[in-house]
């Protein structure tokens, strides 16, 4: 398949998704890049490490641009994103696996929440 075309294809699966499916995918990606400074910090390779926290930072500042402010959920959701971009800041400047290791769960345990909330929405 020609790089064209994969584009193509990825456009129309987001393009298909479900705003369930699409949360979940973020999510998905920010486990993913996480994962990836993580390694990268492990092997000292501080521009994947860095370029994946800055992908981070993206995504929550995208999921906490999206929060739609007359649901309730939505201010308890805006302060955990921004303790995720405050301990980003933080990973950042310091470096440090530990505060990976301490945000991971929290995400986690937030996809997770939301996976059961779509199910529960498809119903």
């Amino acid at each position: 398949m020609n790089k064209n075309g994969y584009q193509q294809y990825k456009e129309q699966s987001v393009n298909t998704m479900t705003k369930g499916e699409m949360l979940l995918l973020l999510y998905d990606e920010l486990l993913k890049r996480l994962m990836r400074a993580e390694l990268a910090l492990g092997k000292e390779d501080y521009e994947t490490f860095t370029n994946s926290v800055i992908r981070c930072r993206d995504i929550v500042c995208y999921l906490r641009d999206c929060l739609d402010p007359q649901y309730a959920i939505s201010s308890e959701l805006r302060r955990m994103y921004e303790f995720f971009l405050y301990e980003f800041g933080r990973l950042e400047a310091g470096r440090n696996k530990e505060i990976i290791q301490e945000v991971r769960p929290l995400v986690t345990e937030l996809r997770e929440a939301f996976q059961e909330a779509d199910k529960i929405a498809q119903y």
